[in-house]
């Protein structure tokens, strides 16, 4: 069992920045692929961005290209979502999770192997 607690969630203005961190520990953590998901009120969790558990490929949602970097920490035991010039529509609650790998992630929420408790992220102009 995979164990995530994400932290860095808070509110910012249109156009700014925020890290969020995830970190997770359990067994065999290390061999997990990670990613980002978000969700706001009444509509369904959706895909962010992923990263393998070697850290060397990466893959976002579009509405998220360019703006957005996924990244794992030394020691894989980390990963971070920094979020560059933050849009309102990036508002939403944020959640790190687990996979057997980036295509599981990138598909949607089944097969997701743990989930963290979420951050809340808000952008207001």
């Amino acid at each position: 069992q995979v164990q995530l607690v994400e932290s860095g969630g808070g509110s910012v203005q249109v156009g700014g920045s925020l890290r969020l961190s995830c970190a997770h520990s359990g067994r065999n953590f290390s061999s997990y692929a990670l990613g980002w998901f978000r969700q706001v009120p009444g509509k369904e969790r959706e895909f962010v961005a992923a990263i393998t558990w070697s850290g060397i490929s990466t893959y976002y949602a579009d509405s998220v290209k360019g703006r957005f970097t996924i990244s794992r920490g030394i020691g894989a035991n980390m990963v971070y979502l920094q979020m560059n010039s933050l849009k309102a529509e990036d508002t939403a609650v944020y959640y790190c999770a687990a996979a057997g790998s980036t295509t599981v992630l990138r598909t949607g929420t089944t097969n997701i192997k743990s989930w963290g408790q979420g951050t809340q992220v808000t952008v207001s102009s």
